[in-house]
């Protein structure tokens, strides 16, 4: 078996930091699996009806892997997807598709999906210019969460404790960035500081994790130095996760639960999920569970 993971960077220029990407081709070259890591201005793409010559990589035409695994989440250029969609039109087996990966990089739209499904998820406003404080507070209250429309790893992410405070933070984001997109959201108390992380793969949530931030952090991201634990995965867990992979479309899927009470609220849903946290504190081989997926998927081609 052949493949491709489309990266921001080359196998030769990766980071040591990049673990997932050092444990897939650790784990490929373990199962036997010819892997490249390719970044998308290795490609050239020609709209063409002869199809196994209308993609280059590297100026040359080379032969089609058996899948792609798109590893960029929320950092998907606009030309990435359109490489993903067209290896995708090309016949190859990409895991997540190109229409997944663009749904969930837009946390506005995917909140409006997870509304319209019925599945529970933080109140979410958009911030329009100028922002109606007052209305903001009569919706949502305070504190409350800001965000990027589209980020990752804990990054754009504010808790606005106040009336005053957000007001000097909306006014900051116009200042510095008067065209931001923005989104508000409600400010879930019981999971301050800490959330869980579910892996689904196939439809299967597959293994779960507790994630609690640093002392005086609202960020529980394994990434900016939060403390994991297992945690026992319940019904209610693996229904919620499994529903919100398959309602986004996505084959593999980091979902990121908020403690409500005694249930759970959807925060977001990753197409690129990291899983150095997962596999050190779960004990599993998130890597080869993937491969074992992907085999399947392409073998039923």
């Amino acid at each position: 078996m052949k493949g491709w993971i489309l990266y921001k960077s080359t196998a030769a220029e990766l980071k040591p930091d990049a673990y997932e990407i050092h444990r897939f081709i650790e784990v490929a070259a373990e199962k036997g699996i010819e892997l490249r890591v390719v970044k998308p201005d290795q490609f050239d793409i020609i709209v063409t009806g002869d199809d196994r010559k209308s993609i280059l990589l590297d100026g040359e035409v080379v032969s089609l892997p058996d899948f792609l695994l798109p590893r960029m989440g929320a950092g998907t250029t606009y030309f990435a997807l359109a490489v993903i969609r067209h290896l995708e039109r090309l016949g190859v087996c990409v895991i997540n598709s190109s229409q997944s990966v663009d749904t969930v990089k837009d946390k506005l739209y995917s909140q409006q999906i997870l509304a319209e499904r019925g599945i529970p998820s933080p109140r979410t406003m958009f911030a329009k210019n100028p922002v109606n404080i007052n209305l903001v507070e009569i919706y949502l209250g305070f504190p409350l969460i800001v965000k990027a429309l589209s980020g990752s790893m804990g990054k754009g992410i504010f808790l606005s404790e106040n009336h005053d405070n957000f007001r000097d933070l909306m006014e900051l984001i116009h200042i510095t960035n008067p065209s931001a997109n923005i989104i508000l959201q409600e400010f879930i108390r019981s999971s301050i500081g800490r959330d869980l992380r579910v892996l689904v793969i196939g439809g299967r949530a597959v293994a779960c994790m507790e994630r609690i931030a640093l002392a005086g952090s609202f960020k529980s991201n394994y990434s900016r130095g939060g403390a994991v634990r297992k945690f026992k995965m319940t019904p209610e867990i693996e229904k919620l996760a499994a529903e919100t992979a398959r309602t986004f479309g996505l084959d593999i899927a980091g979902i990121d639960l908020l403690f409500d009470g005694d249930h759970f609220k959807v925060c977001e849903a990753n197409s690129s999920p990291g899983f150095e946290g997962l596999e050190e504190c779960c004990g599993i081989n998130v890597a080869e569970m993937i491969y074992d997926f992907v085999r399947k998927k392409v073998d039923e081609k």
